[in-house]
């Protein structure tokens, strides 16, 4: 749909919701809102709690612009909902949703397609449970099957809510403990030392990538969301066919799971030039921090410009 029928029906931006993400999906949504509202956009903001469904039919929109991370509004959740009632919306779909959403299904789709993946563990809670009286003792017996450092991070999070590096592996009990409080599921992944590259793609092309060098020891949540923690290189100072195999493997990822709309891909490019895919974000922020407004803007796209085009890819828009 053209930009002047898209200002024809209703926008709903979902914002908020109850993931640990929350705060940020809050700023995300009240971004796309004053935009869009700025430029003669019929749109309105929902916060997609318990009874989100009775607010999109109070609201009758057309069209949703999601904007929530992490928990049900990116996990297919949501989509699902608003396929039964009939809404298009933003995004990926169901599946692409569920697969990106889920680090370990993500992952083994990625080792399928010969995507670049780090070395990976899988530990599951009722398993763990099981074995250790449900914490982890000092002594924990763990066999990763790659040496330390070792990233431990919940298998179904974002925005790096519950990861943390471990270098020690006196410090792996108590890492995979506090990543347990986040879920059932935790992966605990090789440390690739190298650089930290994130890659934009919109409507299955890819629109450009940043270097992100965070002042700490990784780009956690601190790094994301906090001015001045973080410094951004765009492009990304590497050689140019290095950041080539890099847009590859990021395009493959975002295709190998299924996924549509605006996404942005984590990737770790080692020392050696080997790009290794570390997930692709279905639901990039869009806060003034966030990566994917920088690698549009770089690329000629203004934030208005982005908006419209996600809008415009939707299936049927």
């Amino acid at each position: 749909m053209k930009k002047r029928g898209l200002k024809t029906i209703k926008i709903g931006v979902l914002m908020g919701g109850r993931s640990s993400e929350r705060d940020v999906s809050l700023n995300s949504g009240r971004a796309i809102r004053d935009c869009l509202k700025s430029s003669d956009y019929n749109v309105v903001a929902i916060d997609a709690g318990e009874d989100l469904c009775a607010a999109l039919k109070k609201q009758r929109i057309d069209i949703a612009f999601i904007a929530l991370h992490g928990g049900d509004g990116e996990n297919g959740a949501v989509q699902g909902m608003l396929e039964v009632m009939d809404i298009r919306y933003t995004g990926s779909g169901v599946l692409a949703s569920a697969l990106a959403m889920d680090k370990e299904a993500s992952k083994k789709v990625f080792i399928y397609h010969g995507i670049p993946v780090p070395p990976f563990k899988i530990v599951h809670r009722p398993d763990f449970i099981k074995k250790n009286s449900g914490t982890a003792p000092a002594n924990y017996a763990f066999s990763a099957g790659f040496p330390l450092p070792w990233v431990v991070k919940p298998a179904a999070e974002g925005s790096s809510v519950g990861v943390e590096i471990v270098r020690e592996r006196s410090g792996f009990p108590e890492a995979l403990n506090r990543a347990f409080r986040c879920g059932d599921k935790v992966v605990v992944e090789k440390y690739i030392k190298g650089k930290e590259i994130q890659i934009g793609i919109l409507n299955d092309k890819v629109l450009g990538g940043v270097e992100v060098r965070p002042s700490g020891e990784f780009y956690d949540y601190d790094a994301k969301y906090t001015s001045g923690l973080t410094d951004y290189i765009l492009p990304p100072e590497i050689e140019r066919k290095i950041y080539e195999r890099a847009r590859k493997a990021a395009l493959s990822a975002h295709k190998a799971l299924g996924c549509g709309g605006a996404t942005r891909v984590d990737l770790r490019v080692d020392d050696n030039g080997g790009p290794f895919v570390l997930e692709v974000n279905t639901i990039p922020g869009m806060t003034e921090t966030s990566l994917l407004p920088k690698i549009a803007k770089h690329a000629g796209l203004d934030f208005q410009l982005l908006l419209e085009e996600i809008l415009g890819g939707i299936n049927g828009a």
